[in-house]
Formats: C-alpha cells, structure tokens, sequence
C-alpha cells in the first residue's frame, strides 16, 4: 500500500470536490420512477421486513482497504450488519471518489473525512458525518531519521513530497509559522503515487502520513523516521480523518437504515478496540492481499486510538469542526464559513459507555 494513493482521506480531502451540482439532484440520482438511488438501495428500510429479508445497502471505502475499515468488515464478517437487518457491499470508490458516491446516492454510507464533508457542504452538497472513526488526527510529516527533520523549522531547505493539494502548503506554512520557519524555503513537488519509503530514498526529504498504516510499515522494515506531528503544532488540526458518513436524504428518508448501520458499525470497531488480534485476522481473511504483518501491526498500534478519551467511539465534537473549519477559511481553502453543526451528527451513535 504506496503512502500518497493510500493516505486515508488526504488525498481527495482537499482536491476540487464534487464539481457537478450533485446537490440539484437532492443528494440522490434518479432512476425512471423518480427515486433515488439511496432510496433504491435501502427501498425497504423504514417499513417492516420479513425476517428472511435484509435491506441491501452499499458502503464506500475512501480507498483500498486498511485497518481504519477493520471495523466495518468485522461487523459484516461477525453478522452484526446481519443482526441488525442488513446486507452490506462493502466497495472501493474507482475514479468517481467516495465523496461523490456517498452524495449521489450510489452508495448509502461511505468512508469520509472532514476536511472533504467540509468542502462538500461550502460547495452545496449536504454531506454529513455520522462518527469519527480515529478521535485524533494521526497525520503528520515523516522523514528518514537521517534527514535530522525534526521540527517544523527544519523543513526549511528541504523537499516536501505531495500530491498536489492546496491544503499541503497551507498545512506546512501553518506549521512553520508555529516554529518561526519559512516555508518560502520548502520546495515542493508533486511525487503522484511514488510512496514513501521510493520517493525518499530519491529527492523527496519528506512527506505527509499517517503513522498507523506508512510509520508502522516502517517499524516492520527496521528504517528509522522523524515524524512532525500536525497535532502537536496547531490544535486547529486535530481534525476527524477519517469518519463515517452519508448524505441528509438518507438520513431524513430511512432513518431507521442509519440506525441499523451504525449500531452493527459500532459494535465492529467496539470488538476492534477490544480484540485487536482478532480483528487483524477477520481483516486478512476479508483481503488477503494485504501485508498481513502490516495488517496485525497497524491493528495493534491503532485500535486503542479508535475512540482514545472520547466517552464512546465514534463522538464528534462541534469544536472540533468549527476549529479545522476556521483555519480552512484562514488559510483561504473554503469561500464561505461552515455551518458546522449541520455537517456532523451524534444522534446515531450507541448511548454513551460506562
């Protein structure tokens, strides 16, 4: 799994979003009845299914599957979703994004994150996320230890490793300006689907990760990296990457769906907190393409970050979207502020644990 194609929800976060008027549609494409493919996908939802009758769904991964969706394959592979009157497909998102499907309906959930429900809902598309699936944000700027990058301020005469996205130098200024640096002395090129570990032993100094997938790999590969974590220069960046998520039409059209599949949700990454090793395992099964050494790493490193000091998994904090927002604005990113309150839910989260 190469670093840049596989971010988690940096890549597309902060890349145009969702251009076509997908909102003019009502979040939902239709079909010759005039539904929604939302509505189609879960047609029986709200009403009372016979017992050997589950509701269909469609949920859509951000990218290729990983140790942040342990939780949704445990909960098809455990019958969870099952139990809770549900048949899931779990996809990857192709060329269109997950964004995109989630919003037209081609998919009823999906995986997300705030940066791209954020521009989603600037742009008029009522995205809205449904729980944060990691509490804190585990991103940040790596390099090869050799490279003596160790904060902010030492990026400068360096080479930054992206993809291309607005938020890369606006992050790294932001950064920088924390640690008196200027990032007018980074020099950054776009390295496109190069991972880390290629693009640093060439010209790239450093890159942004996340270390439960691309540190822990290079934990298991014995190379040694300095990672300049977003989190511990800016509180503002301690966003929901990534989250859960689907559009308003579903939740004002089949409730009862959304609450369905966030109870069987919840109860996956509940046992993939809970029993890491196994949930490893169901995830290896469930793709066995996987680096399966990576696969239990990751898992061990990551599932007590799944809900961290919240008092449940999955809760988001108004705060916390108001503060990333803020700084998208500052950093001329958004055109308009968010009603963050529209953009995030707790409503279909489990009461809260003891």
């Amino acid at each position: 799994m190469n670093t840049v194609k596989h971010r988690w929800g940096l890549k597309a976060g902060m890349a145009v979003l969702l251009v076509l008027a997908l909102a003019l549609s009502g979040c939902g494409s239709k079909d010759g009845n005039g539904n929604g493919n939302a509505s189609n996908s879960a047609s029986n939802t709200d009403g009372a299914a016979s017992p050997d009758k589950l509701k269909e769904i469609k949920v859509v991964l951000d990218w290729t599957p990983n140790t942040n969706h342990t939780g949704l394959y445990v909960a098809r592979d455990n019958g969870y979703f099952e139990k809770h009157g549900l048949k899931v497909d779990i996809i990857q998102p192709g060329e269109a994004g997950a964004d995109t499907m989630i919003a037209s309906g081609a998919a009823d959930f999906g995986v997300s994150y705030q940066e791209g429900v954020t521009q989603a809902r600037i742009q008029g598309v009522p995205l809205v996320s449904l729980a944060a699936v990691i509490q804190h944000n585990t991103s940040g700027f790596a390099s090869p230890a050799e490279k003596d990058i160790t904060s902010p301020k030492a990026f400068e005469g360096k080479t930054y490793g992206g993809w291309g996205s607005p938020a890369e130098p606006a992050v790294i200024e932001s950064l920088m300006q924390e640690d008196q640096g200027d990032a007018k002395k980074v020099k950054i090129v776009n390295i496109g689907d190069a991972d880390f570990f290629t693009a640093t032993k060439k010209s790239i100094d450093f890159a942004w990760i996340f270390y439960g997938w691309t540190g822990v790999e290079a934990e298991l590969k014995g190379q040694k990296i300095n990672m300049v974590y977003l989190t511990d220069y800016s509180k503002k960046l301690d966003y929901y990457t990534p989250v859960l998520a689907t559009n308003e039409k579903m939740i004002a059209e089949h409730k009862d769906t959304v609450e369905a599949f966030m109870a069987a949700a919840s109860e996956g990454y509940r046992f993939a907190i809970d029993h890491p090793d196994e949930a490893a395992e169901l995830l290896i099964k469930a793709v066995p393409d996987l680096n399966a050494d990576l696969v239990r790493a990751s898992q061990k490193w990551l599932s007590p970050r799944y809900q961290d000091d919240a008092p449940r998994w999955g809760e988001q904090k108004l705060s916390v979207w108001t503060d990333y927002a803020g700084w998208m604005y500052d950093h001329k990113l958004l055109d308009k502020q968010l009603d963050a309150e529209k953009a995030f839910t707790n409503d279909f989260l489990p009461k809260k644990e003891n």
